[in-house]
C-alpha cells in the first residue's frame, strides 16, 4: 500500500521523499492536535491512581 501510494506522487526521487515528509507531518500535527485531545477523556487512563496501592497499604 505505501509503494502505491510513494509511485503515484508526482515529481523526482527528492521530490517525493519531501512530498511524503511534509504529508508525514502534517498527519503527525493533525493528530497531536486535534484528535488525541478529542479522544482523551474517552480513554480510561484516568482511573487508576499511580501509587495508591502504596499509600492504603498497612505500616510494617
Amino acid at each position: 500500500m505505501y509503494a502505491w501510494l510513494f509511485r503515484r506522487l508526482p515529481g523526482p526521487l527528492w521530490a517525493r521523499v519531501l512530498i511524503a515528509a511534509v504529508v508525514l507531518a502534517g498527519i503527525v500535527v493533525v493528530l497531536f492536535g486535534w484528535v488525541f485531545p478529542a479522544i482523551a477523556p474517552h480513554l480510561p487512563f484516568d482511573d487508576a491512581p499511580v501509587g495508591a496501592a502504596a499509600v492504603t497499604a498497612p505500616p510494617r
